[in-house]
């Protein structure tokens, strides 16, 4: 880890607050079991830290999506957890999937013979979640696919089929006909698949109801802080804190601009600070003359563009002296939550975290 003295910002990450948040959504999906999606290094918060947290506090299900993913995360994980690779196994990579004990979400029919060849080469049967697409048009198999498979009573020789998977498009908008109709269509699909458990609820979609739950929940962002139904209270805990430092402060006259295109001017003498955190750091650059940072509970309004190492906020609220090098400024924080920062942004919570950069010092509690 490096020292916060030469990183120019700090990421705190509250690994109570994910654990919490994986009971909380437990709790609501139960009986059915809930796993983790830890994909994009979880969620951009280190999922070699935050797997074996969950772990912890009982999580057994493990989502990923990539197969690299997956064998980077194994060894963090006790044994008797499982975990599940989203986009299946690219061709010729099988054989090693299996040999690192990762279960692949089958999508297509060319997966599932590779991953039947494979075991049958084993000669073991080899775990998998198979996967249907159920309205989103992303991945899975399609209605002709099903069909086929059907016909076929051989198709999944040497594959034990852990759960039929899909996966909500619409599920954070509660009352979209979407949901009722993808419902429907899983539910008419795994008629056509080998009988196993279900899984289908993302974060969003274990707020549509009991209906939606099937025997294994996948929550994702919720358990990173990131509201599960936008526009209603957010039952989720906060989960990180982002503090900018810093580097210099100054007093400019009125009619000065500052930052690139001048497109901020001094309406009046103002005081500024430049703070170490830029694009380049995942701060995305759409904060430019939206975004702020805080000190305590002053806001500091963002002025001109937000540059790659660097932002300038107006400090003129705040008494002389009250910061200088080194101070260091809230930019996410339980207050200021990664989902108003996303509305600033116009974006998702899910951009703001998985964008969160490598140069910022990471601390964990």
């Amino acid at each position: 880890m490096r020292s916060l003295h030469g990183a120019g910002a700090l990421v705190s990450i509250d690994l109570n607050a994910i654990c919490d948040n994986w009971r909380l959504l437990a709790a609501r999906v139960a009986p059915a079991d809930c796993a983790a999606v830890v994909k994009a290094d979880a969620y951009g918060l280190g999922a070699s830290r935050v797997g074996p947290a969950l772990a912890g506090a009982g999580c057994k299900h493990f989502f990923v999506a990539h197969l690299d993913e997956g064998m980077a995360l194994r060894p963090h994980l006790p044994a008797q957890a499982t975990v599940y690779v989203m986009h299946g196994v690219p061709p010729g990579a099988e054989a090693e999937c299996a040999a690192h004990g990762l279960v692949p979400v089958l999508n297509s029919r060319q997966q599932i013979d590779a991953w039947r060849d494979v075991a049958i080469s084993l000669g073991r049967r080899l775990p998998a979640i198979v996967q249907v697409d159920s309205g989103m048009a992303r991945l899975g198999l399609s209605a002709p696919e099903l069909q086929q498979l059907a016909r076929e009573p051989s198709a999944f020789d040497g594959i034990a089929v852990a759960y039929v998977m899909s996966h909500l498009a619409c599920a954070d908008e509660p009352d979209h006909p979407a949901n009722a109709v993808q419902l429907a269509n899983f539910v008419a699909a795994r008629r056509l698949l080998p009988a196993a458990p279900a899984t289908f609820a993302n974060s969003s979609g274990i707020f549509l109801g009991s209906a939606y739950h099937f025997e294994l929940a996948r929550p994702g962002a919720a358990l990173y802080g990131v509201a599960p139904v936008p526009g209603r209270p957010n039952p989720m805990r906060p989960v990180v804190r982002l503090q900018g430092k810093v580097i210099q402060t100054r007093t400019v006259a009125a009619g000065a601009a500052v930052g690139y295109s001048f497109s901020w001017v001094a309406p009046q003498a103002s005081r500024i600070a430049t703070v170490s955190v830029g694009y380049a750091d995942g701060y995305l650059r759409s904060l430019s003359g939206r975004g702020a940072a805080w000190l305590g509970e002053t806001e500091l309004p963002l002025v001109g563009r937000v540059s790659m190492d660097t932002i300038t906020v107006e400090i003129t609220a705040l008494p002389e002296g009250a910061i200088g090098p080194g101070t260091l400024l809230d930019l996410l924080s339980p207050q200021h939550t990664v989902d108003d920062v996303a509305a600033r942004a116009g974006t998702i919570g899910y951009e703001i975290l998985t964008s969160l950069g490598s140069r910022y010092e990471r601390s964990y509690g």
